[in-house]
């Protein structure tokens, strides 16, 4: 993890706002390495660990250094060597120093922050410079290596040699020495070429060279997080998905929702995968930004990486919310969704479809496959649920790559925008997903390793109010089923489910047996015609696990509203 980049796209906006100097960016940069190397010392973190630091306490600074020596030498030091007024430079270290705390503590999660900044060490200590020493705790600066001059004070002693005495019989074998040396190397450099030639300036390959390739190559696959909402007519939270690296982020993120969006934050999927980056740039912005979104009723917004995607159906709303973002969130780059193309947006999704398949390797991971699947656009004929021609090559190679899972077993899920009648929308997202299935099968994929289920208009991923909204809202997902644990994708239907709640989408549960998820305090068996012939065997399933309530048979213990920690369901 990169602390000192993270800081600095953070930290530093909110401290120097519209002052791009690159002097002033600099020092706070070589600040931040000062900073957690101080914060690393478990005496001085302690001092403060219990207390409430808020974001503006520029007294904080003081806590971190109580020496008022080494609060002025570290200005005095960072002023000289940046050229930036020593007055200015104590007023931006006590602006950063708590902003940057905040931020180092998010980082570090449920770590102890100076066990967290010890443990990555190495991603900031490069940055100290050697005059810190003084100010810091024994060991953070790095050893200078022999011969090497590390500080970054000038010096303004001169520079002293002692010459050593030679003798006149070495100066005059000196150039017969040389002469040798030459001619040797004029040898080895010829015998070389012959042996193995190589193009002009070709470079040589070290093992740290590619050992770095290696890492720049892993980190290349890494895929942005992201955190896509939108808001209802009442700007209540109508849409909510994230892809995280962990659970750290997903719970600093759920914070924030749930600051702005009180209980409806409950309902955001997450998808918390390696796959994903453990660092979002607008993390430390969310509690600025979401309020902002809020205030705009039929709004949508995808942050991923260092942009702000946004979009309303109103244009003097859009233009408003797009200014009103770029100032919360200077640091950031905010812009107005294009109109929709929709030829482009379906050739792109298949690109980056096959390019996510071609790149599974030998066994793949299943969720990697489903996350692949789900990246193509199905653009369905209005009201038909034939398979477009465009998608048929795609979907031949997946046939091909399940084969090489035979253990997995994958939920096609249909969905809907809101245009049409509720009941006939679930009807046609069910049609959908089962014409997807139907054509992998005729391709030759296993039929009893996929499942289908329609989700109509209830899971909505965009606003239902603008064209590009609803066009992102019509899909087709692919998640992992496993009946066991499902713990990612929340997925918990049996094949075998011979119980069912009737119409999982109303507020009754009215299926067999009492079970005590009934959301209206009926725990009474339902009227006989909705019971199972008497060979049926029930299996205890959640008819809809999409929603927030385990609307099974018997009493089990995981209905996600009694907090169970059983219910795979509870952490989406």
């Amino acid at each position: 993890m990169d602390i000192i980049s993270h800081l600095t796209r953070t930290v530093s906006p909110a401290v120097l706002g519209d002052d791009r100097d690159p002097a002033k960016q600099n020092l706070l940069e070589q600040f931040y390495a000062i900073f957690a190397a101080r914060l690393a010392d478990n005496d001085t973190y302690n001092r403060f660990a219990n207390a409430n630091i808020a974001r503006d306490d520029q007294g904080f600074y003081d806590q971190v250094w109580t020496e008022s020596a080494h609060r002025d030498q570290i200005a005095r030091e960072l002023s000289g060597k940046h050229n930036v007024d020593v007055t200015a430079t104590r007023g931006l270290i006590a602006m950063a120093a708590p902003l940057a705390y905040h931020e180092i503590k998010s980082l570090a999660g449920t770590t102890p922050v100076p066990q967290f900044l010890n443990d990555n060490l190495a991603s900031y200590q490069h940055h100290i410079p050697a005059w810190a020493s003084t100010v810091l705790p024994v060991g953070m600066v790095a050893a200078a290596p022999a011969g090497v001059h590390m500080s970054d004070t000038v010096s303004t002693d001169p520079i002293r040699r002692q010459e050593e005495e030679k003798g006149s019989f070495m100066k005059a074998l000196l150039p017969i020495i040389g002469l040798i040396i030459l001619g040797a190397l004029a040898w080895a450099l010829l015998r070389g070429c012959q042996d193995n030639p190589e193009p002009v300036a070709t470079p040589v390959a070290t093992e740290q060279q590619a050992a770095n390739d290696g890492q720049t190559a892993v980190a290349a696959d890494i895929e942005p997080a992201s955190l896509r909402i939108a808001t209802g007519e009442n700007s209540e939270l109508y849409a909510c998905r994230m892809n995280v690296g962990n659970e750290t982020l997903q719970g600093n993120i759920m914070d924030a929702l749930t600051t702005s969006f009180g209980d409806e934050a409950n309902n955001c999927r997450a998808d918390v995968d390696d796959n994903f980056s453990i660092d979002m740039p607008a993390a430390a912005q969310l509690s600025s930004i979401l309020p902002i979104v809020k205030n705009v009723p039929n709004a949508s917004m995808l942050i991923k990486g260092d942009n702000i995607t946004v979009n309303a159906p109103d244009a003097a709303a859009l233009d408003k919310l797009v200014a009103d973002l770029q100032a919360a969130a200077p640091a950031m780059t905010v812009q107005a969704e294009s109109p929709l193309d929709e030829q482009s947006e379906i050739d792109n999704s298949l690109t980056a479809s096959q390019t996510a398949m071609d790149n599974l390797g030998e066994h793949p991971d299943p969720r990697d496959v489903a996350r692949a699947l789900s990246l193509q656009v199905v653009n369905f004929e209005v009201d038909k649920a034939v398979i477009p021609e465009a998608n048929k090559p795609l979907l031949d190679n997946a046939v091909k790559i399940m084969e090489q899972v035979p253990d997995m077993k994958l939920m096609i899920i249909g969905h809907t925008d809101k245009t049409a009648d509720a009941a006939y929308n679930m009807k046609l997202s069910q049609e959908r997903a089962q014409s997807m299935k139907d054509y992998l099968v005729a391709q030759g994929a296993d039929p009893s390793k996929l499942m289908t289920k329609g989700m109509g208009e209830t899971d909505p991923i965009a606003d239902n109010a603008t064209e590009q909204g609803r066009f992102r809202n019509r899909r087709i997902e692919f998640v992992v089923y496993d009946e066991t644990t499902m713990a990612n994708d929340g997925m918990a239907i049996s094949n075998n489910a011979l119980d069912p709640d009737l119409n999982p989408l109303d507020n009754n549960n009215d299926d067999v047996l009492p079970d005590g998820d009934d959301r209206t305090g009926n725990n009474l068996p339902a009227p006989k015609s909705s019971i199972p012939t008497p060979n049926s065997k029930p299996i205890d399933p959640d008819l809809n696990p999409l929603d927030r309530n385990n609307d099974d048979i018997l009493p089990d213990g995981d209905d996600a509203s009694r907090g169970s920690a059983l219910d795979p369901k509870a952490s989406n």
